[in-house]
């Protein structure tokens, strides 16, 4: 019995011992769970970071509402790199090599700005002279007839009947019978007939033959080229009144013309290479030694002389001449960029700048200060550092990019998806945005944005115009033209979905015109026309109606019968891909009105 109570006793000791070590356990590890639990919820919503889905560039601790567009706020995905600058669009790799985008590393060098003049040779005016008549008379024979011949010093010109000339001869005829009383009057009477540019020559000849001559002979007084023949036979002259016009062409002047923006990088003295089209592969060169004081109110421009040797006679008046004159426009080394890496909205110049610590090509939009333009470059006055990578092509491919993707670009520096196809002041949330149809959507543009699209379109028909002749030259003209005409459109005043779709084409067209150079064959041209074609159709559909009507053409035989559009302004049918084979291959597919 005793053992009995007292094995009882022990397990009620151990069962208690149990009861409260559970409980005091429970106090501690309970306790303990709890916090770790809390702490591990906490960091977790400490380390959330919350976006909005239409502007990723929003980014905040805590939920809550978007500030620009009202949506809720969600958070990133786990595993997302929250050391991405929200500000940039990201490619993948494959995606930036099939773009073909490419960058440089920025540096300083010297700011050298090549400056191209455009001019023409011309006569030095100080070696332009006019070969006067020293006697009123009747011009009797012309023995140099036309302009552009060469003349010597003591050439006979002409012969001029002069009563003046007679008169004087009988006075020193007269004047010899006295010689020897008067040697006086004969002395006035031999320099009276000099003074009237009467030779030594011929005034012995006097003497001697002591005959009058009816008419006499008028004498260069120097040697160069006839630019001007002023007199005929028959015309009567007053002394002092011009025959001849005679330049010495030994020295000319190549006067080229300046811009007045590029007068600030020219100055006298400056050396200047030139070439003409008559001398090809031969650089000649000189300083320049004058530069007009003033600006043609019209042109802009100013004129700059340059005084070149022509000893040879090879520089003829009128030759057109190109020089390129190259000015150091910095005190010091300044950092250059290739044009092709800025973009310019008319307001402000941009860049995009890679981001170096980004494992996949990551681009921010940076505005620039531009300096002096360098033919294929600018001077960076600010806004960049040495050493930080910035694209160079590719660069509106990469602005597209950005735009599509809510982030700051050229004409949207704030950044926000341009193209939501609904309204965010009163949008369902819980519905989804989707792309509008292009077509359907009124293109928002000023008059001036719609007359500079027109001038591209203009330039495009110039260029088909020259496909349907098959001239390749004209053709490459046209597209130079054109790709001007595209540089000159300002997408300012664009709004949402005008600007989507000109950045959406803008860089496809610039894309195209590379392929119309002079040394692609007509074949090539037609294919490149046929790409080029697809997009303005596209533009005109979406920027149209213009102020006159435009058709859309079609031919089923062209692209290897897969058939092609194009633009006229016109319903005649002149079919640019075959040229003369087929010049009426086609029919009217839509009029723009």
């Amino acid at each position: 019995m005793m053992n009995n109570s007292i094995n009882k006793k022990y397990w009620l000791g151990i069962a208690i011992a149990l009861i409260i070590g559970i409980i005091v356990g429970a106090q501690f590890f309970g306790g303990s769970n709890e916090s770790f639990q809390t702490t591990e919820a906490e960091h977790e919503h400490e380390s959330t970071t919350w976006t909005c889905s239409m502007h990723p560039q929003i980014r905040s601790q805590e939920p809550g509402q978007c500030p620009i567009c009202g949506m809720d706020l969600i958070p990133l995905a786990k595993g997302a790199d929250h050391k991405d600058n929200p500000m940039a669009v990201k490619m993948s790799a494959t995606a930036a090599k099939l773009a073909n985008i490419q960058t440089i590393v920025v540096g300083k060098e010297n700011a050298i700005k090549s400056i191209r003049l455009n001019g023409k040779v011309m006569p030095n005016e100080r070696l332009v002279k006019t070969q006067p008549s020293h006697v009123d008379g009747r011009i009797e024979e012309l023995l140099v007839n036309t302009t552009g011949e060469e003349v010597k010093a003591g050439q006979k010109l002409a012969s001029i009947y002069s009563p003046e000339l007679i008169t004087a001869q009988q006075e020193l005829l007269q004047a010899i019978q006295i010689k020897d009383k008067q040697p006086a009057l004969y002395r006035a009477s031999v320099e009276k007939l000099k003074a009237l540019r009467v030779a030594d020559s011929q005034i012995k000849d006097l003497e001697k033959s002591g005959k009058v001559s009816g008419n006499i002979g008028i004498y260069a007084d120097r040697s160069g080229i006839v630019l001007d023949k002023k007199v005929n036979v028959g015309d009567y002259l007053k002394k002092g009144e011009a025959l001849f016009t005679i330049a010495d062409l030994s020295k000319v002047w190549v006067v080229f013309d300046a811009y007045e923006g590029d007068l600030n990088f020219i100055e006298v003295g400056d050396e200047l290479s030139f070439t003409v089209a008559s001398l090809p592969g031969k650089d000649l060169s000189g300083k320049i030694t004058f530069v007009n004081p003033t600006v043609n109110p019209q042109t802009r421009v100013t004129s700059v002389r340059v005084e070149v040797k022509n000893t040879d006679g090879k520089l003829k008046p009128e030759m057109f001449a190109v020089a390129t004159v190259q000015s150091d426009v910095s005190k010091s080394h300044e950092l250059i960029l290739p044009k092709t890496a800025v973009m310019w909205t008319g307001e402000r110049s941009v860049v995009y700048v890679q981001d170096s610590e980004s494992e996949e090509p990551s681009f921010e939009l940076r505005e620039v200060l531009l300096g002096p333009s360098l033919g294929n470059g600018y001077s960076i006055a600010g806004g960049l550092e040495v050493g930080e990578r910035v694209v160079v092509n590719g660069t509106f491919t990469v602005d597209a990019a950005a735009q599509l993707a809510g982030k700051p670009s050229m004409m949207n520096p704030q950044g926000g998806v341009a193209m939501t196809g609904h309204n965010h002041g009163n949008m369902d949330k819980s519905s989804s945005a989707e792309k509008p149809d292009i077509k359907k959507v009124e293109m928002e543009v000023s008059a001036q944005t719609k007359k500079e699209i027109s001038a591209v379109l203009q330039s495009y028909f110039e260029l088909k115009d020259a496909l349907v002749t098959s001239d390749e030259s004209l053709a490459v003209q046209a597209a130079d033209k054109m790709e001007a005409a595209l540089d000159k459109v300002q997408m300012g005043e664009m709004k949402e979905m005008a600007h989507a779709q000109w950045m959406a084409a803008l860089p496809e067209l610039h894309s195209l015109m590379t392929k119309f150079n002079s040394q692609a064959n007509i074949d090539v041209l037609r294919k490149a026309f046929l790409r080029l074609s697809e997009e303005m159709v596209q533009i005109a559909e979406a920027f149209g109606p213009f102020e006159k009507p435009i058709y859309v053409l079609s031919c089923p035989m062209a692209d290897n019968n897969k058939g092609g559009d194009w633009l006229s302004a016109s319903e005649e049918i002149m079919n640019p891909y075959y040229g003369d084979m087929m010049l009426k291959c086609g029919d009217v597919k839509k009029k723009i009105d």
